[in-house]
């Protein structure tokens, strides 16, 4: 500016001499003062509005949550946000000091002080602003901090330029806070399921790095529901936080992490194991201290646990390394109350994708791969074939036959059952049709049932349109329903019984002797046949007790005016021994295994047994 002020008063000086003379220079240089007064308050005026946009920049860093610093090379501290000096816990003359303690940042596996870091990648700083995510740094006040980091190269313009780094950083400590706070029980504040199936594959990952095992253990409060209907929802919750609280003291002190998963499962994954001993022991341990957990009025309440475990490689995978737990806790509690139960995979047995077998159950239906088998039912005095069992098979195009305990329980869950059931009603009253119209002689036709059928407001309607249509005699159709189904407090049940035996076909409480119905509940059973478990005659030629129990069941089924059929015959001394107690029909492989209708219809032809 002051060459071209020059320029212009040589000029102007210039033409006055030759024009005007030196009187005239004098209000020249008036003139002059005046254009250089106003260039002075132009400038001014930009350099203001420069310092107010400065300053605005400033205000909007001061008032940021995240902190933010301005490094100079030398590491002098140009500016500092409050946010920041709380983050660094600077003192109050940090201005134009050299920052004290250098933090370290974790980028991946490796730490690396924070200067260090922006001297070997300075040119990539310079070109944009470069983001750490999801990185870690190391104060001197604290270590392993959760954080964004963003670093921006820029040249500072003052009477020496000189080049400086901007650096912001997020803290993620509250964010991450919250988010367990989501994976935390709302009422035992334990870690979630959700956080079990984050944190269990990075268990699995660390199984190879050691010669030990890792095991899972499911642990369900058995009876609490009940305990809860007695007490009172608040006080059942203290049950809760009491045995969160225990369980807490043994994550504490062994290498084992706790989780509430829902309602009254607990999950346990202990690492670094020996043997499955050591986790039985622990197990029963914990079973103990829920035995005396919990005291009302002086009176101690009785609660029992169960617990389920899987323990990796004996279990099977890694990968079903938990599936196999629910199993296992499923097998404990099928078997009652404070049982223990290690899931050991059947090497023998199939193992199915109970998914893959769910969504192709309905096109299975349509390919036709069900089908029906019978196994026959003899005379226990004349040795002949007086029924049959209808069992269905699913012939899959991939795995073969697979049988009813396999695909029954997942059908059961799904409601698929119901389908099934109008699929198996149908084939075997066409099948009895068949017989009738060849001069086969025609035996009664047993067909299971669950609760879940009989209870559908259609099934009844079903049964009597189906017989209607098929022209089938009724008394040709049997229906089984296990002894569990029977719930004594179910009235509804006995109405459909009743209109069952209406229609003319029999009925038959199967599996008798699992369950737990009273005798005076058997009394208004309206059954035709009672079918003996067959879990108690495994065993009956060697052990004195079931022998005592069958025979006695035996007796009551005819004192009910009952004829009784006893399942699971294996061999002739199991058959003479059933035989000497009075049963009346018998079933199992040492007659006949199940086999196709075109199989059973040469067992009808033959009609005597071995």
């Amino acid at each position: 500016m002051q060459v071209e002020v020059e320029t212009f008063t040589q000029k102007v000086s210039q033409v006055i001499q030759e024009e005007y003379g030196l009187v005239s220079i004098l209000i020249i240089a008036i003139l002059v003062s005046i254009y250089l007064f106003v260039l002075f308050l132009k400038q001014k005026e930009q350099l203001k509005t420069a310092d107010n946009t400065v300053e605005m920049f400033q205000k909007t860093f001061d008032v940021s949550q995240e902190p933010t610093i301005i490094l100079s090379d030398t590491n002098e501290i140009l500016y500092a946000n409050p946010a920041m000096v709380q983050f660094f816990q600077l003192k109050r003359d940090f201005l134009i000091h050299k920052l004290s303690q250098m933090p370290q940042v974790k980028i991946k596996e490796n730490w690396q002080a924070l200067d260090t870091m922006i001297k070997e990648n300075e040119n990539l700083f310079k070109e944009q602003c470069l983001s750490f995510l999801q990185v870690h740094i190391r104060l001197e006040y604290e270590e392993g901090i959760p954080i964004n980091l963003h670093i921006q190269r820029t040249l500072l313009q003052s009477k020496e330029s000189k080049w400086c780094n901007i650096i912001s950083i997020q803290d993620l400590r509250k964010e991450e806070a919250f988010a367990k706070s989501k994976h935390l029980h709302p009422i035992t504040k334990m870690p979630t399921e959700i956080q079990a199936l984050h944190d269990v594959p990075a268990l699995y990952s660390k199984i190879h790095l050691h010669n030990t095992k890792v095991a899972l253990v499911l642990l369900h409060l058995d009876n609490l529901n009940m305990v809860r209907a007695i007490v009172g929802y608040e006080q059942s919750n203290k049950i809760l936080i009491k045995f969160t609280e225990y369980l807490r003291n043994i994550v504490t002190n062994l290498e084992v992490s706790a989780y509430h998963t829902f309602g009254n499962n607990f999950l346990l994954s202990i690492s670094n194991i020996n043997s499955s001993l050591g986790v039985i022991s622990l197990v029963e341990q914990i079973q103990e201290q829920v035995a005396s957990l919990y005291k009302m009025n002086e009176v101690r309440l009785h609660l029992t646990m169960s617990a389920g475990i899987s323990i990796y490689p004996d279990s099977g995978t890694s990968r079903n390394l938990l599936d196999n737990t629910y199993k296992a806790l499923f097998e404990a509690e099928k078997n009652g109350e404070g049982r223990i139960h290690i899931y050991i995979p059947d090497h023998d047995k199939e193992e199915y994708d109970e998914f893959s077998l769910h969504n192709e159950m309905y096109s299975a239906m349509e390919k036709n791969e069900f089908e029906v088998y019978y196994q026959p039912v003899y005379d226990a005095k004349t040795n002949k074939i007086v029924s049959a069992e209808a069992l269905v098979r699913w012939v899959h195009p991939e795995h073969g036959i697979i049988t009813p305990d396999v695909f029954i329980p997942l059908m059961e869950k799904t409601g698929f059952i119901i389908e099934l059931g109008h699929f198996v009603l149908e084939e075997v009253l066409k099948q009895q049709k068949r017989w009738e119209l060849f001069k086969f002689e025609q035996v009664v036709i047993s067909i299971n049932i669950a609760s879940i059928e009989l209870k559908t407001e259609t099934f009844i309607e079903n049964v009597e349109k189906q017989l209607a249509y098929h022209k089938v005699y009724p008394e040709l159709i049997c229906f089984e329903i296990t002894e569990n189904d029977l719930m004594p407090n179910e009235g509804n049940l006995k109405k459909y019984f009743a209109k069952l035996k209406k229609l003319g076909v029999g009925i038959t409480l199967d599996d008798f002797g699992a369950g737990y119905n009273s005798f005076s509940y058997l009394q208004q059973f309206p059954g035709d046949l009672l079918k003996i478990d067959k879990a108690l005659v495994n065993s009956i030629v060697t052990n004195d007790e079931n022998q005592r129990v069958v025979k006695a069941m035996v007796e009551l089924g005819h004192s009910l005016g009952m004829k009784v059929v006893v399942e699971g015959i294996e061999n002739k001394r199991m058959s003479d021994l059933m035989i000497s107690y009075g049963c009346d029909y018998l079933q199992g492989y040492y007659f006949s295994k199940p086999v196709p209708v075109f199989e059973f219809q040469k067992l009808l032809f033959l009609k005597e047994g071995v």
